[in-house]
C-alpha cells in the first residue's frame, strides 16, 4: 500500500487538534490525503494546524468545538460533512488532566474531567455515526492512556475517564461491526506535548526538564514518546491495513506497562 495516499477522499474529524498529540494526527492524516476537521476549544490553536496543514498543501478545516457540548459538537459534524461531503473517521483525542485526590477535588473539577475525557467521546461519536453509516462505514480511535491499567496519586479522575474509555471502546466496537464501523483506543505512556510539560511542572516546578528525563527512564525503551510515535498509531488502526482490527486497546508506551507488571 502506498501510505502516501492512505486517507485519499477521507474525511478525518480530529479532537483536541490545536497542540500535542492531536495536531500531530491532523497533520500525518492531511499529509496522507485525509481532509482533516480540525476541532479544538482554542480557536486561534485549530486555525495555527489548519495553517501548517494548508501549508504542505493538505486540505483541512478549523471549527472551534467545546466537545462537551451537544449543539458545538454538531455543528462541528455538520461543518465536516459540508466541507468534505461525509465523515469517515474520527479520533477522539480531547482531554485534560486535573490533580487531586477525591478528597480534595471539587466537584466541579470532577464533572470537567468526566465531561472533557469522556463525555466528549459519546458526544462526537454519537453525532459523527450516522454520517459515518452514509459513507458505507469508517473507523473511530479513542485515547485512553496507561493510566487506564496502572496508575499513579492524584489522578483518580483522569484514570477513571482512561479505563471507562477502554471499556466504552470495547462496547462500541460490537454495536457498530454491523455498520461496518471499526472502534478501537490506544493507550499512550508519557508522550512530549504541553499536557505533559504542563504536569511536569506541577510536580517538579524547579526543573521540570529533570523530571521529564526521570519519566523517560521509566520506559523500557529509554525516553518519553512523541506525537509522532502517537500518530503513526493512530493512522494504521484507521486505516484499512487494521481491518480486521475492532474492539482492542493498543499500547504505545515505550515498554511501560510491561515493566510494571
Amino acid at each position: 500500500m502506498d501510505r502516501s495516499c492512505r486517507f485519499d477522499g477521507k474525511s478525518v474529524i480530529v479532537t483536541g487538534a490545536g497542540m500535542g498529540i492531536g495536531k500531530g494526527a491532523a497533520i500525518a492524516f492531511a499529509r496522507e490525503g485525509g481532509c482533516a476537521i480540525v476541532a479544538d476549544i482554542s480557536a486561534s490553536a485549530a486555525d495555527d494546524t489548519v495553517r501548517e496543514i494548508t501549508s504542505q498543501g493538505g486540505k483541512a478545516i478549523s471549527v472551534m468545538c467545546d466537545v462537551t457540548k451537544a449543539d458545538d459538537v454538531q455543528r462541528m459534524v455538520a461543518a465536516g460533512v459540508k466541507a468534505f461531503g461525509g465523515i469517515d473517521v474520527v479520533f477522539n483525542n480531547a482531554g485534560i488532566n486535573l490533580f487531586g485526590r477525591v478528597d480534595e477535588m471539587s466537584e466541579a473539577d470532577w464533572d470537567r474531567q468526566i465531561a472533557v475525557n469522556l463525555k466528549s467521546v459519546f458526544l462526537v461519536s454519537k453525532y459523527a455515526i450516522p454520517e459515518m453509516r452514509k459513507r458505507g462505514g469508517g473507523a473511530i480511535v479513542n485515547n485512553a492512556s496507561v493510566q487506564a491499567f496502572a496508575s499513579q496519586r492524584t489522578v483518580a479522575a483522569y484514570a477513571a475517564t482512561k479505563g471507562a474509555i477502554v471499556s466504552m471502546t470495547n462496547v462500541m466496537a460490537l454495536d457498530h461491526a454491523p455498520d461496518k464501523i471499526r472502534v478501537n483506543c490506544i493507550a499512550p505512556g508519557s508522550i512530549r506535548t504541553p499536557l505533559l510539560e504542563n504536569s511536569a511542572q506541577t510536580f517538579a516546578p524547579d526543573d521540570p526538564e529533570a523530571a521529564i528525563a526521570e519519566w523517560g527512564k521509566d520506559h523500557p525503551i529509554g525516553r518519553i514518546g512523541t506525537v509522532e510515535d502517537v500518530a503513526n498509531l493512530v493512522l494504521f488502526l484507521a486505516s484499512d491495513e487494521a481491518a480486521f482490527c475492532t474492539g482492542a486497546c493498543y499500547r504505545v508506551d515505550g515498554g511501560l506497562l510491561s515493566s510494571l507488571m
